[in-house]
This record gives C-alpha cells, sequence and structure tokens, in this order.
C-alpha cells in the first residue's frame, strides 16, 4: 500500500506596499501637488521636488538608493531647520480680546 500524497498549499507573494510618489506642498498645501525626479545617469546624480501649483522645488545629491519620499523628506527637513529660531507672529486680536487679555495680565 502506497502513501497517500498530501495537498500542498500554494505559496502567494504578498504585494509589496507601493511608497507614495505626490506629496503635499510644504508652501502652498495642495495634495499631490509634489512631483519627486530623481536623475541618476548625469554627471553628478540629483533629485528634484516641485511643486506644480506654486511652483516652489528643492534640488538635492541623489544615489542609487534615493527614492521619491527620501527627497520630499529631506524638504521637509530643510524647511524646518530653515524655519527654526523664527518666532510666529501674534495673531491680531479685536478689541473685546485685548480688554480680556490685559485684565487677565493685570490680575496675575
Amino acid at each position: 500500500m502506497g502513501k497517500r500524497k498530501s495537498r500542498t498549499s500554494k505559496l502567494t507573494a504578498k504585494p509589496k506596499k507601493q511608497l507614495e510618489t505626490d506629496f503635499t506642498c510644504p508652501f502652498c498645501s495642495h495634495p499631490g501637488s509634489v512631483q519627486c525626479d530623481i536623475f541618476l545617469k548625469e554627471r553628478r546624480p540629483f533629485a528634484v521636488a516641485s511643486c506644480s501649483i506654486c511652483t516652489e522645488s528643492y534640488a538635492t545629491k541623489a544615489h542609487a538608493l534615493t527614492e521619491p519620499i527620501d527627497v520630499y523628506s529631506e524638504w521637509i527637513d530643510s524647511c524646518r531647520e530653515a524655519n527654526e529660531g523664527v518666532v510666529a507672529p501674534r495673531p491680531h486680536l479685536d478689541g473685546e480680546a485685548k480688554r480680556r487679555r490685559k485684565t487677565q495680565d493685570d490680575g496675575s
């Protein structure tokens, strides 16, 4: 008597999560307006992230492992670094809010 053949389950490859390629502009806040292009075949490889709405752009060095998310993240990091130490202006208060604030400051 022979041994029964067991049914083998087929292995299915799990689809890899795709990284985003369209991003929100840090200047005009339009979603999906920033495109990242990577030019590796140039003499000096570089990558460019540019907004199609407000035409802001950012360029950086690139290498074989550079992905669009890396370029966008570097742009966001450089924006934060540029804004570091900048004091945001206080919002303009109307007359009633000024009086309330003044009484709070005097009471303390």
